[in-house]
């Protein structure tokens, strides 16, 4: 392994392939397990405890147990749910678990729990080897509580599996829920400061409302016959739903869940159009490497994220997950979009139109959404208004140069937006203004007639918060700031006579996050390194080798918590975590 991973650094230096432009694929992992591992080996994904681990647990549900086979057409599995009767609400905190078991050759395959419409958990499974894997997720769904509470409720599991005489994986699933009662978790505290200003100014609002789970909670999401996420195909899929809200709102976010598939997989990895179709290139994944998710509001603009690039276990080199998987492979991440400063728009007691897309966007993502609504229960209506809007057009400069199958492809993008109105509730006039702003650039490059590629990819971003009374006196100010950096350096051999062909990869990828909220302070620090070959027969990795490394970093207002991994060839080779803080977080 040592030898191949010299001679892919010597190639990378000085490439003497030449065959056709090799873009960012998805393969079976057909490599046979390590020989000590004769047993189930566990997958996991590398991020904090949670912090329902300081409680000990009430009671627990198990809802749906289910193997998952040839589901591909098939409608979504179905269980009705029912909150636990030996130890009723309300409960301190809630998690979803999330195990399941696959033994043979298989892709992986995206999944998702909905309740009630309402999707709690986006996954991705691991792809299994011979000797069978296992992998657990667990999730704190508390800010789902309206939900939990609820009898009579639709649990909705879509997790599409092909099995026949060469995919032979059947992933056996397990959904629980676990309910915790007993003391406040410190890191997730509200701020002491802010409500207690509340209390001066009106004495009305309870203690947390900002920081408890919203009051209710509306599905922005399909009907449920092929999963209850919307498919979007293009740019021009905007998928919408009706809602109306109750008069008496006091705060509206919307939270956002993606994954990306097909031509899109590696959308920010994906050349332009011009450049496949001038190369006579046979495949889809093109269309450049911006995207960008938006919300509107009966056609008005109202906000946008760029997307955390998501690596899936078949992606790149599925030897680089075994057994850590990429980061957010297990728990996707969501989007939150705060849309109190249009509830002067949606506050008149009639339906409108809330849609999602994805700019630049082509065949398929799957997205959907969730309104949380947080109530003002000493008024049956509240008065609301916009401030001030300004959303000037995204500014983005492309440069495409290229002769053949090698050339560069750049993109630089930001966007600035900023938003407020005022809530006339029965705690005072309060002001919300946010404040958003992000910046992207990326670079593709196809060297040594398109066999070796280099993408550079980073998204910048910052979203400011501000709650405030017309009479002055600030309530909260919140800042999030995330990074995004992606750098993948892949070199193709020409293909053999068989039609196999040796591939060499190097993936560097992060994730940086830093929240700020009065005394409250949070960061997180997520890197994965990850270099490696395989030998590829069509898109099955016969032989190869790979090796990845994980620093990950948690800090806040109360401590700390850091845990680096390695792993070689299948096997964890380190594992070492502390709650010491370091002096570079």
């Amino acid at each position: 392994m040592q030898a191949l991973l010299s001679i892919s650094f010597l190639l990378f230096i000085n490439p003497i392939f030449s065959s056709a432009s090799h873009l960012s694929d998805r393969f079976l992992k057909s490599v046979p397990p390590p020989p000590h591992h004769n047993a189930s080996q566990e997958y996991l994904e590398v991020t904090r405890p949670l912090l329902i681990d300081q409680l000990i647990r009430s009671c627990s549900v198990q809802v749906l147990r289910h193997n998952f086979s040839n589901t591909v057409g098939s409608p979504p599995v179905s269980v009705l749910y029912f909150p636990p009767s030996d130890c009723p609400s309300p409960w301190h905190r809630v998690a979803l678990h999330f195990t399941a078991t696959c033994r043979g050759e298989q892709y992986d395959r995206i999944a998702a729990v909905w309740l009630g419409g309402v999707e709690m958990l986006r996954t991705s499974t691991a792809e299994p080897t011979e000797t069978g894997i296992l992998w657990k997720v667990r999730k704190d769904v508390t800010r789902y509580s309206s939900l939990l509470v609820r009898s009579n409720l639709t649990l909705t599991v879509m997790l599409e599996n092909v099995v026949n005489d060469v995919f032979t994986g059947v992933y056996h699933v397990n959904v629980s829920f676990i309910y915790y009662n007993g003391t406040r978790v410190s890191s997730f505290a509200p701020d002491v400061d802010w409500n207690r200003k509340l209390a001066l100014h009106s004495g009305k609002l309870t203690e947390n409302l900002y920081q408890a789970p919203a009051d209710l909670i509306i599905p922005i999401s399909d009907d449920g016959e092929h999963g209850c996420w919307f498919r979007i195909r293009s740019e021009s899929d905007i998928p919408s739903r009706q809602i109306k809200i109750p008069v008496n709102t006091l705060r509206a976010v919307l939270e956002v869940y993606v994954s990306f598939h097909g031509n899109d997989e590696f959308w920010y990895s994906n050349p332009p159009d011009s450049y496949i179709r001038l190369n006579n290139i046979t495949t889809g994944r093109g269309h450049g490497a911006y995207r960008e998710i938006y919300v509107s509001i009966d056609g008005i603009y109202v906000g946008s994220e760029l997307p955390f690039p998501v690596i899936f276990t078949g992606g790149i080199n599925p030897l680089f997950w075994e057994p850590v998987v990429a980061i957010g492979a297990f728990d996707l991440p969501s989007y939150d979009f705060d849309l109190s400063p249009f509830l002067g728009l949606l506050l008149d007691g009639e339906f409108h139109s809330l849609s999602l897309g994805v700019t630049d966007g082509i065949s398929y993502w799957l997205v959907d959404a969730n309104l949380h609504i947080w109530l003002d229960h000493h008024s049956s209506a509240v008065r609301a208004q916009s401030l001030s809007y300004e959303a000037p057009a995204l500014i983005v400069k492309r440069t495409s140069r290229f002769k053949q199958l090698d050339g560069s492809f750049n993109i630089i993008a930001r966007r600035k937006t900023q938003f407020s109105g005022w809530v006339n509730s029965s705690s005072g006039n309060i002001i919300t203004h946010i404040l958003q702003q992000f910046r992207f650039k990326s670079s593709i490059h196809f060297e040594s007639n398109g066999t070796r590629k280099v993408v550079n990819h980073k998204i910048v971003s910052r979203t400011e918060s501000k709650m405030e009374f017309e009479t002055g006196g600030l309530l909260t100010r919140a800042v999030t700031r995330k990074r995004y950096p992606l750098s993948v350096i892949t070199l193709n051999a020409p293909r053999m006579e068989n039609g196999s062909y040796l591939s060499l990869t190097n993936v560097s990828h992060g994730f940086i996050e830093k929240y700020t909220n009065g005394r409250i302070s949070r960061s997180v620090y997520n890197s994965q390194q990850c270099w490696g070959w395989m030998m590829v027969m069509d898109h099955s990795v016969v032989n190869g080798g790979a090796s990845t490394n994980q620093s990950f970093s948690y800090s806040d207002e109360f401590g700390c918590y850091s845990r680096t991994v390695a792993a070689t060839n299948g096997t964890l080779i380190a594992d070492n975590s502390t709650i010491i803080c370091s002096t570079s977080m």
